[in-house]
């Protein structure tokens, strides 16, 4: 709800943009098969689970558009879905906005599923169920679909007249002048401001999930520090996918060094690449390119400029490029448009050793390239950034022809020549690292190259962008148990978009630090969280297993066995689970002895730092349903507050408990808040016995209340 109401202003006439949440509903795999997937969900789990996020973003939160899925929910295409579209969205839920498809998920309908016989019967069944805007072509199969009678104009109108709403709410038609938002510098994309405020969301993601004997926070004046590992200075993982690309990214590895220069020496080592088949990749530097094979001094390639898509005719503007890495914002050169253009670049790469090299592209839009004239890498991506490479074997010294094509139709290009040159002694020198520092920073974790949306991932662990293991992929493992052989002091910093299976570190490494794919001041967010100028006070949004095989099927949509709310097994780090640098202690937990169905009630416990350093507390407040049956969750985080506290310092923190925060769902789907017993718990952590051997520092306070009256009914 904060991101759609942030997206979205607060102007009472006009939008800064339109929020759409994704994917609608029961959306999350399995990503190789989600074209034909049918998710089978009963009318519980889905009242329960799957809806819930949608029905807030919506209704509390405002958004002005949804995007429906590309699988089928129960048989139905989601996008086709008169029960999600219609009768949930818009008569449920009050929807006013406008419903889009996922990319081709309309043309799914008949490809995927294959519950029609054409695209324009696709195309019908998706607008009267209520897709308003297809990301596609399925939709200008209208025209036919009303020619056959399977819609009618009136029906496209409903669509054309919510598509046209949205437009004059972002002033599209209005003089800028009247516009509040047209009036945002584009310099605001990177102000200082902005800047800060992505320094405070790194540090306050940050979770803290061990710190044995105290190794955190470093000391300073440390003589040598080894900063090692695949992800200590790989832009890739601050940022996950579907981003945009800061100006001036951190890594770890520069954030370390920021910190401690120059009383501090750091060494960095890759120690191995993230997982198998799998390199690091980097751009390549002018010294190995040359734009004229006969003259190895006209370092960089020649581009060729065409101020249309396909390369066509002369080009507009002709150009040494030293190397080949271009994020354009605007337009790339004077004379050529900024959403349609292409560009060749020829030359040579001189390869600095022998050996296989991973050689290719990242980039966003249509790229070829060419090896002494052959194809070896070729895609188009619309989404997002995107990389391929293939394997090469080059000779030290000698020139190869390169040629690159580029074409992309939308402004913030984005194109880079990378590769990964080859190195057979990446964990020796890393070893060889951390036996020479007083202490090692070993930068592991996961990569948007290995995790995202239909990946062509084919790595062990990993499956078209879904995970088939929670592990650390092998060669990182390897790195990890190489490196604490030393017996040198190490911190393990994991930085990924899901939860690893870390098993072997939990009980091996003193010092664990999650830090997820932090965004653009994540290497100066990180220093200051290992160097104690943050006390770190994040909590896991997830639950951490201890393998894959403490879950069901991926399949299988049923929510029993999943998540803290339903999973019975010992968690690794349970849901809502972080430590800090202080220890905070829970009094004088008050509770009302009851509570009318329907009415909201008030918590609160005064908290206090009972450490010698600033710190945060996040205070957690679950629920339990004591007379549930045996679906019902074990128990719901209901609501939670971040208070910052000086040494010694304490408050009461009130929290609210809403009506929605005791209801129940039965069997039907129905929600209603229930006459019965109840069980609140406040603290830094769930409830509970837990496997963490830090745990008993998290303090829980709880207590029973009754819920009274008669039933009480909830629409959402």
């Amino acid at each position: 709800m904060a991101f759609v109401r942030g997206m979205q202003g607060d102007d009472p006439r006009y939008l800064r943009v339109i929020a759409t949440p994704k994917h609608f509903a029961a959306h999350s795999g399995p990503e190789p098969g989600r074209h034909g997937f049918d998710a089978v969900v009963d009318q519980r789990d889905l009242e329960e689970t799957y809806l819930p996020a949608f029905g807030a973003a919506v209704a509390e939160g405002g958004a002005q558009s949804v995007m429906c899925a590309y699988n089928r929910l129960d048989g139905t295409p989601a996008c086709a879905n008169p029960f999600l579209l219609r009768q949930t969205l818009r008569e449920r839920w009050g929807f006013q906005g406008y419903v889009v498809s996922d990319c081709d998920a309309v043309d799914d309908i008949r490809t995927g599923h294959k519950v029609t016989a054409d695209s324009a019967e696709a195309a019908a069944m998706a607008l009267k169920a209520g897709d308003d805007l297809n990301c596609g072509r399925t939709h200008r199969m209208l025209v036919e679909a009303v020619r056959r009678g399977m819609v009618t104009e009136a029906q496209v109108d409903t669509a054309v007249g919510r598509l046209f709403r949205a437009r004059f709410r972002l002033g599209m038609f209005d003089p800028p002048e009247r516009v509040p938002y047209a009036a945002t510098p584009f310099g605001e994309n990177d102000s200082p401001a902005h800047r800060a405020l992505a320094l405070e969301a790194a540090r306050k993601s940050i979770v803290l999930l061990r710190n044995d004997g105290g190794a955190l926070p470093l000391r300073r004046g440390l003589r040598r520090i080894a900063v090692i590992g695949p992800n200590a200075d790989d832009v890739d993982v601050l940022l996950g996918n579907y981003n945009g690309l800061p100006a001036e990214p951190v890594t770890p590895l520069a954030g370390i060094r920021a910190k401690v220069a120059p009383a501090t020496e750091v060494v960095y080592a890759r120690g191995s690449e993230v997982a198998p088949n799998t390199p690091s990749l980097e751009v390549v530097p002018p010294s190995a390119l040359v734009s004229d094979t006969g003259d190895l001094r006209a370092s960089g390639l020649a581009g060729s400029y065409f101020a249309n898509h396909d390369w066509l005719g002369a080009p507009a503007v002709t150009r040494a490029d030293t190397a080949l890495s271009f994020f354009w914002r605007r337009s790339p050169a004077p004379g050529i448009p900024a959403d349609s253009f292409s560009v060749r670049w020829t030359g040579a790469i001189v390869p600095p050793a022998t050996g296989r090299y991973a050689l290719g592209v990242e980039a966003l839009g249509v790229v070829r390239l060419y090896l002494d004239d052959s194809l070896i890498v070729q895609f188009s991506e619309r989404h997002e950034v995107a990389t391929a490479w293939a394997d090469v074997d080059l000779v030290a010294g000698r020139l190869r022809r390169i040629r690159v094509e580029y074409a992309d139709r939308r402004p913030d290009a984005v194109v880079r020549l990378v590769w990964s040159v080859p190195d057979a002694h990446l964990l020796d020198s890393a070893v060889a690292a951390a036996r020479q520092a007083d202490v090692a920073v070993l930068c592991l974790g996961l990569s948007p190259r290995l995790e995202g949306e239909e990946l062509p991932v084919r790595v062990p662990g990993f499956e078209g962008g879904d995970r088939t293991s929670l592990d650390l992929p092998a060669p990182q493992e390897a790195l990890l148990e190489a490196v604490v052989a030393t017996g040198k002091p190490v911190v393990l910093v994991l930085l990924n978009g899901s939860a690893l299976s870390v098993t072997w570190a939990a009980e091996h490494v003193p010092a664990i630090v999650e830090a997820w794919y932090p965004g653009q001041a994540a290497g100066t967010a990180l220093a200051d969280v290992l160097f104690g100028d943050y006390n770190p006070a994040g909590r896991l949004p997830v639950t951490v297993y201890r393998s894959v095989g403490q879950l069901p099927a991926f399949t299988d949509y049923r929510m029993t066995g999943r998540t803290y709310r339903f999973f019975r097994g010992e968690a690794l780090y349970p849901f809502g689970y972080g430590l800090s640098y202080t220890r905070f202690r829970y009094r004088d937990l008050r509770v009302p002895p009851e509570v009318r169905a329907g009415d909201s009630a008030a918590v609160s416990v005064e908290v206090e730092n009972a450490g010698g350093v600033m710190g945060e507390e996040v205070v957690e407040l679950f629920v339990t349903a004591l007379d549930g049956d045996a679906r019902s969750p074990i128990r719901s985080l209901e609501g939670f507050s971040r208070v910052a506290l000086a040494p010694g310092e304490r408050r009461r923190v009130v929290l609210a408990l809403e009506p929605r925060s005791l209801s129940r769902v039965d069997a039907a789907g129905r929600r209603a808040v229930q006459p019965g017993r109840y069980e609140v718990s406040v603290g830094g952590r769930q409830p509970g016995a837990s496997a963490v051997a830090d745990a008993a520092a998290l303090e829980v306070l709880r207590a029973r209340f009754d819920v009274f009256g008669q039933e009480h009914p909830l629409s959402r």
